[in-house]
């Protein structure tokens, strides 16, 4: 769709996409997310006869989120897109290709934000511990030879009949990319590479893009503490406890040199060829343990959700977590004081004889 649109209009993109990207320091994936919602903006306003980017206006900005709320968007889509049709109006006005900010002007839905739902300690326990009762399979099919830690359709967690299953296929996907003689060893260092990456997600509470983006030389093992790469490139250093302590040590002595590769870098975690962990991979393994021990549908944010929580449960302060997290806003933190609230309410309801 990118292609199909006018020059001029396609011009406008790429520069609004570098602009985003180089001083804005928006990550690639930001940058994706708001050239998407441009092209589709462009696309709609070309085929209400604007030929010139001096012709979009606010209708044509309220026409193309009527059409996306007809089929069927939800409102936080809608509210999304609508910051990014802002975004580029006022970035637009001031490059000179607009004469006006015409989105300033643009209304949006409210996003209906819903609370995050979030393990028991009891059950986070028992999440970060599979992979220690697991034993992955030392004869495993073929693998595709197309990227680092794919499996199958079957094997990647998306077979809801097979729990096993579903964790056997990311563990073989892994196992596979070694020698038949490696294989107990690459199994084993599965195990204490999928241990680790429980560990850091909720003892820190990071992003699953911030704990695959870590390096060897980001953790610093005398402080207990990891140096993190958030958004916008923001810098942090976020605590971590005893046992995620054991498994980052079990994972550096024993683990990684067995999937190290002569392309690996300084990537923390590792992927079945030795390349930097992907996150997407990182969702996998999370959601096929979460299934395995009969958890709740849990992701990596999930966990970050989690250790937020417990941590306000815990008596921490609001400030001290958002800063953990690595939240610019404090508004973004506070939705896990209403989930506490929440928590607190059912148990009430639950317990309490005149509840």
């Amino acid at each position: 769709m990118h292609q199909a649109l006018p020059p001029a209009l396609r011009d406008a993109v790429d520069d609004f996409a570098e602009h985003l990207s180089r001083v804005r320091n928006r990550s690639a994936h930001t940058v994706r997310a708001y050239v998407t919602d441009l092209v589709s903006l462009l696309d709609h306003a070309v085929r209400m006869g604007c030929v010139d980017l001096a012709e979009l206006d606010l209708s044509v900005l309220r026409s193309w989120l009527a059409r996306q709320r007809t089929t069927g968007a939800a409102r936080t889509s809608l509210a999304r897109r609508a910051a990014s049709a802002r975004a580029f109006s006022g970035w637009a006005h001031r490059a000179g290709l607009l004469p006006a900010d015409v989105g300033a002007a643009l209304a949006s839905p409210r996003a209906h934000r819903e609370l995050p739902s979030v393990l028991r300690a009891d059950q986070v326990a028992a999440l970060v511990e599979a992979p220690s009762r697991q034993t992955p399979p030392t004869n495993p099919p073929p693998t595709n030879q197309a990227g680092t830690n794919q499996a199958s359709p079957n094997q990647a967690g998306t077979n809801p009949a097979g729990t096993d299953q579903e964790h056997t296929g990311l563990v073989r996907a892994d196992v596979a990319a070694g020698s038949a003689q490696g294989a107990a060893e690459r199994a084993e260092a599965v195990s204490l590479r999928d241990r680790v990456l429980l560990e850091l997600l909720y003892a820190t509470g990071v992003r699953v893009s911030e704990a695959c983006g870590l390096d060897v030389g980001d953790v610093d093992h005398g402080r207990r503490v990891i140096r993190v790469f958030g958004k916008g490139g923001r810098e942090r250093a976020v605590p971590y406890g005893v046992p995620a302590q054991r498994a980052l040590d079990d994972w550096l002595r024993r683990g990684r040199p067995a999937m190290v590769a002569a392309h690996s870098g300084e990537a923390l975690l590792l992927g079945a060829r030795g390349g930097r962990l992907n996150p997407t991979t990182a969702r996998q393994i999370v959601g096929a343990y979460a299934e395995t021990a009969g958890l709740p549908r849990t992701s990596p944010h999930g966990l970050r959700h989690s250790a937020a929580t417990h941590l306000l449960e815990g008596g921490a302060d609001l400030r001290a977590v958002q800063e953990l997290l690595g939240h610019s806003s404090l508004a973004s933190t506070q939705i896990y004081t209403h989930v506490s609230v929440e928590r607190l309410r059912a148990a009430y309801r639950q317990a309490h004889p005149r509840a």
